[in-house]
């Protein structure tokens, strides 16, 4: 039985059928029939007119930005309705997207788990050579440690170098650009104007339940609102 919330994801391959709906009604039965049961919402549907073999699909984007932002798992009808590609499926669960096919629910597992345990196995070997770097650095006597706020020249803290410390910084930096950028881009999805004021826009992200930055509440704050909209530029 299927539980939580669903993003349905349906693709045809030309405009004719788009237009007809042939191919589309036996996706939603197949969809329909894979969510029977179980306590579960279906929040949107989304439709795309593209090629399985091409990979630059907006309404797919699309699907996939709303399910981050909801915390919900992508369902299709048949697994080629997201790519024939295996490295775009892959990309998805880097991304952190759950999905699922109602013609073969454990291909998630079978076959894209496959490929994740490969990109698992490099992180695991880069994260073993740093820590070892850093060993390394601790036994010819380097300092390692966060900079202090009052003395800028002091480490203090946590293990690192100094160039660790800015990288973190970066990394934190370049986080917090990422999520600006997909909850204008959400906004702009359901046709609301980024100028709207930001206690508006707190309204309407708490209102469709959409994840705040931390990912532990969908109640937004005009605060949180400001921050991001200050970088939008």
């Amino acid at each position: 039985m299927a539980y939580g919330k669903f993003i349905s994801y349906m693709r045809v391959s030309t405009a004719k059928q788009g237009k007809s709906g042939l191919g589309l009604e036996a996706q939603r039965e197949a969809v329909s029939q894979y969510l029977n049961g179980g306590d579960w919402e279906l929040v949107q549907e989304f439709v795309e007119v593209e090629s399985g073999r091409k990979n630059n699909r907006p309404e797919l984007e699309k699907a996939i930005r709303l399910c981050q932002a909801v915390g919900a798992t992508l369902v299709v009808a048949k697994f080629d309705r997201l790519s024939r590609d295996a490295h775009f499926l892959l990309g998805l669960q880097k991304a952190g997207i759950k999905f699922v096919a109602a013609d073969n629910p454990q291909a998630n597992e079978l076959t894209v788990g496959i490929l994740a345990l490969v990109a698992q196995n490099e992180a695991e070997a880069i994260s073993t050579r740093t820590k070892a770097a850093l060993a390394a650095a601790k036994a010819r006597g380097q300092q390692l440690g966060a900079y202090s706020k009052e003395d800028k020249t002091k480490f203090v803290g946590r293990t690192g170098t100094r160039d660790d410390c800015l990288k973190a910084a970066e990394g934190k930096k370049a986080k917090a650009d990422d999520m600006a950028r997909k909850v204008y881009q959400l906004i702009k999805d359901y046709g609301l104007s980024p100028d709207e004021p930001a206690s508006s826009i707190a309204r309407f992200l708490t209102s469709r339940g959409i994840q705040t930055p931390s990912g532990r509440s969908t109640v937004w704050q005009t605060t949180t609102v400001q921050r991001l909209k200050a970088r939008w530029g």
